[in-house]
């Protein structure tokens, strides 16, 4: 009878393996981070964006390696219940029996519950058995390769686990000489818990894998060297070999993708499951399709600026791994330097290449985030690295912190915003090599770093442009490189005492010399004086009341910054309005010059039904004539008899953006772990926030900390608020004299 059942077993088994096999198909995890499906963009840089005081970074969950530790937290991966399940029958253990004969065997092995099983033993919310069970499943996703946090599916039904270790419990997965990843099979033994009505497996003991068996057609993909990669048509389907030079990281410090490079160049592989088979320095074959990757939602930014976006290869498969540490061919890399990949237009598609730099590596900590910046030897030209792990991914670079190093560097992608786009960087490989500055060079690094940048290629007025006479550094070791200037055309262009000014219309070429003992350097720039332009212009009262859309120039004095937008105040004797602009328009633009800007009058953000009025502003704005000079802005239109409860109590259906108010405040900044904010407060309780993305944006008021000072403060409405209006800080009266909010303008920063 023993011999007949166990026949009618396996005859049910083997009845059931296409069964299995058809249902265990793998899906895109839903529940996983959005890197999965597109890039998250990262939360640790001080850049701005359109929230205001908001936490600045997501939480990573903790390491809970105990066995015994309670749950605290729980993956929001998907759980499909059995009671959520369509199917009329129910499926047992052995109908999930996979055709693998080593899983087969663990069914023979172990008593083997199904999800269905483990589903009802999950109980009631905050349930956790102190009985393990074993159970099978694949891997569809993992959530979080730090701690082995996964989703599992037995090809109908899912269930995450919360974390999972070696066979003793000793051993994190991150920690695993060899990994299940997915679409391998598992068998576990675990706990089961209902945390907060989720049903979910509790610190998995990981027993045995076996590997998924797939067949790729190799033959639809085109064998290709890097550098053909990077040229070939989008959409391509390529297949290449190279070394892994660095890999990335998503939120949780899941591998999202790795750097891979050949003799020819280098290009970024963008899989996240291939991502975590490989680590630096394998040998690699890799087959996937040539795209370039933008942000969703910064496309049309992109598009503005000419920027194609990363250049990689997505969608890939991992054919080969030599698992051996191979040292990545640096033979074709090109000597740069930071200032110029800066420099480079957004438009040259230079992303996901390699480049061999002397950079400063500097770690900035900030509110529950570590910036990495890589500067050039000047120690001011730099950028921060591209992260989604609040920096933690960057932690190998704490021994270079401070130290000029060769940094083979790449410019991962471009951030693209209404007004502005630009590199962020990736660090791959950094060697500390007791850098020493040839002080012979100093003054070709005077007049790169600090003399050409000074000028613009064209003038309207006189800028009367108080220019560096004298360089030194001690980072690199020399002082006092003397700076001179010389005109082809003073007619045009003229030196006096340290101060270029214009004459006339017309060309000149300028010489600037640097001088440093017997060793001298010079480079020209030819600038061009254009006559004053013949513009017909309002002031910014009739620009206050023009209608919306339409596109008006008007004149005035720069004042002090926006903040979180790129942009400054317009002011004169008959008012005050917001210009948006992008970034280029800062170029040599100063408060107090006197400049005529072209813009569109928009209410930014006005819903009407809402009954809020949104923001006075001038949009797409750019600076046609700038006539420079040292002006004060007039504040003929501030209110000086108002208090902190008086701008607290403005009615937010009205429109208040344009009106200045002189008041006296005491300063708040409050630091979190993961955000910072600031605000301006009474002693009567009112509060006045500041419309940021943190207290580090108003760094010039953290000093006045508790103070009472009287202030210059404009209200802002550019998120649409409907309680009151957020304030924006112009300028604070102190005992040194007037302090501005210089935000934006490059040529203070």
């Amino acid at each position: 009878m023993k011999i007949l059942r166990l026949l009618s077993i396996l005859l049910l088994v083997a009845m059931t393996l296409s069964v299995f096999a058809a249902c265990n198909v793998t899906e895109n995890d839903t529940a996983t981070t959005s890197e999965e499906t597109t890039k998250v963009e990262e939360s640790t840089s001080e850049e701005s964006s359109e929230v205001e005081t908001t936490t600045e970074v997501e939480t990573t969950i903790e390491d809970t390696s105990s066995e015994e530790t309670t749950a605290v937290e729980s993956t929001t991966a998907e759980i499909t219940s059995a009671e959520e399940t369509t199917t009329e029958e129910t499926t047992t253990a052995e109908d999930k029996t996979p055709t693998n004969e080593v899983v087969a065997g663990w069914y023979e092995n172990y008593d083997i519950i199904s999800f269905e099983k483990a589903f009802e033993l999950c109980g009631e919310p905050g349930n956790l058995t102190t009985e393990r069970y074993y159970i099978v499943g694949t891997i569809k996703s993992i959530t979080n390769a730090a701690y082995g946090q996964m989703v599992i599916t037995d090809g109908t039904n899912t269930l995450s686990i919360y974390g999972t270790y070696s066979a003793d419990g000793e051993i994190n997965y991150s920690q695993f000489d060899e990994k299940p990843f997915k679409d391998d099979i598992v068998l576990l033994h675990c706990t089961l818990q209902n945390f907060n009505g989720t049903k979910e497996i509790k610190n998995a003991r990981l027993i045995a894998f076996a590997k998924a068996e797939t067949e790729i057609d190799e033959s639809q993909y085109v064998d290709m060297s890097i550098a053909d990669v990077r040229e070939a048509a989008i959409d391509t389907k390529v297949k290449v070999d190279g070394v892994v030079a660095r890999i990335t990281y998503a939120n949780g410090f899941k591998p999202s993708g790795f750097y891979l490079v050949d003799e020819t160049q280098s290009i970024y592989v963008y899989d996240g499951d291939a991502a975590q088979r490989v680590q630096i320095g394998n040998k690699v074959t890799v087959i996937g399709s040539k795209t370039y990757w933008i942000l969703d939602t910064e496309q049309n930014n992109a598009q503005k600026f000419g920027y194609k976006g990363c250049n990689q290869i997505s969608d890939a498969k991992l054919i080969s791994i030599d698992e051996g540490k191979y040292e990545f061919d640096k033979s074709w890399i090109t000597e740069s330097t930071v200032k110029d990949i800066l420099d480079t237009p957004v438009t040259e598609d230079i992303t996901t290449t390699i480049f061999k730099v002397n950079g400063l590596v500097k770690k900035v900590p900030g509110s529950g985030f570590v910036n990495y910046y890589i500067f050039d030897i000047d120690g001011e030209t730099g950028a921060y690295t591209y992260t989604q792990c609040n920096g933690g991914d960057f932690e190998w670079l704490d021994e270079f912190d401070g130290k000029i190093c060769t940094v083979y560097l790449s410019a991962m992608n471009a951030k693209s915003t209404a007004t502005d786009c630009y590199f962020r960087f990736l660090p791959v490989h950094v060697v500390y090599e007791n850098y020493k500055f040839d002080t012979t060079k100093a003054p070709e690094y005077a007049v790169k770093y600090h003399g050409v940048g000074q000028f613009l290629n064209s003038y309207s007025g006189n800028p009367e442009l108080s220019l560096i006479t004298s360089v030194s550094s001690e980072l690199l070791g020399f002082e006092n490189v003397t700076l001179t200037y010389t005109s082809s055309n003073t007619n045009c262009v003229y030196f006096e005492n340290g101060v270029m000014n214009c004459a006339g219309s017309g060309e000149a070429t300028v010489t600037i010399t640097a001088t440093y003992g017997d060793y001298t350097y010079s480079e020209t720039v030819v600038i061009t004086v254009d006559a004053p332009l013949n513009i017909d212009f309002v002031n910014v009262e009739t620009a206050i009341g023009a209608a919306e859309d339409e596109v008006i120039y008007v004149k005035g004095i720069v004042g002090p910054s926006i903040v979180n937008k790129s942009g400054f105040y317009l002011i004169d004797e008959t008012g005050v309005i917001a210009i948006i602009c992008d970034a280029a328009q800062f170029d040599g633009l100063m408060i107090g010059h006197e400049v005529i800007v072209k813009g569109t009058r928009e209410n930014y953000k006005n819903d009407k039904e809402l009954a809020r009025f949104g923001q006075t502003c001038l949009v797409d704005a750019e600076i046609v004539a700038n006539y420079y000079g040292n002006h004060s802005y007039s504040t003929a239109s501030f209110i000086t008899d108002k208090t902190l409860a008086d701008f607290a109590n403005l009615n937010i259906a009205e429109d208040h953006t344009t009106t200045v108010y002189v008041i006296e405040a005491t300063i708040q900044v409050t630091e979190g772990q993961y955000s910072s904010t600031i605000n301006i407060v009474d002693n009567n309780g009112n509060k006045i926030l500041l419309y940021s993305s943190s207290a580090n944006q108003y760094s010039w008021l953290k000093a006045y900390d508790g103070q009472t000072v009287a202030l210059e403060v404009v209200p802002c409405n550019w998120n649409n608020k409907n309680d009151n209006y957020r304030g924006c800080v112009l300028a604070l009266y102190g005992e040194n004299g007037i302090e501005y909010n210089k935000l934006n303008f490059t040529a203070y920063n």
